[in-house]
């Protein structure tokens, strides 16, 4: 079960329908005998999308807050649930791009159109619809990298932290030599401690 916002919704990857057609058994046609994709099917699984990019906007800021906190105990399980979303938002955009590209050549467009070239092909509601959803998915992408940004580097200091108190305690610290790379081996020179810290 996903919760998102104040509703809840059971979702199951969306299965192909016929888009139109006769009846069941109305008779042989050449093209209505396979499941085609509709516009509605796209539009299901642009919304599973969007859920998934806000479930790993959630999930990325609350790996931020545990490491602001340098609560690390819990890191690992709020890493290990980012890479689940990050998974079944994979799953998701295999299934949208096939819908995508059926729907593309629906609207006689080329099988690698864009969501926005969709946008503007689809007709009155479809047209403001996958709008909506490809001004969503830029807003959440911005957002997503930004927080994906400030982790990196929450990590990348925390890293370096441990690093320097590891090796404050060693016999040896590490430097840059000429060209950049971590140099180990210098002598230990005495440090000062303030015991305010």
């Amino acid at each position: 079960m996903l919760i998102v916002g104040n509703r809840s919704a059971t979702r199951r990857m969306c299965r192909p329908v016929r888009m139109s057609g006769p009846a069941e058994g109305a008779g042989p046609t050449s093209d209505t005998t396979e499941d085609r994709v509709s516009l509605t099917d796209l539009a299901s699984v642009l919304w599973r999308s969007r859920e998934l990019l806000e479930m790993l906007l959630f999930k990325l800021e609350e790996e931020q807050l545990l490491l602001a906190s340098n609560r690390s105990r819990w890191l690992s399980h709020a890493t290990r649930e980012v890479e689940v979303v990050l998974d079944q938002i994979r799953q998701t955009e295999v299934i949208r791009a096939a819908y995508a590209q059926e729907v593309a050549v629906e609207l006689g467009l080329s099988p690698d159109a864009s969501l926005g070239e969709l946008a503007d092909a689809a007709p009155d509601p479809w047209s403001d619809l996958l709008h909506q959803h490809r001004k969503a998915f830029l807003m959440l992408t911005s957002e997503i990298r930004a927080l994906a940004d400030v982790n990196r580097d929450l990590l990348t200091a925390g890293q370096r932290a441990a690093r320097e108190t590891m090796l404050a305690f060693a016999e040896t610290v590490e430097t840059y030599g000429p060209q950049g790379q971590t140099v180990s081996g210098a002598v230990r020179r005495p440090t000062l401690v303030d015991e305010a810290i």
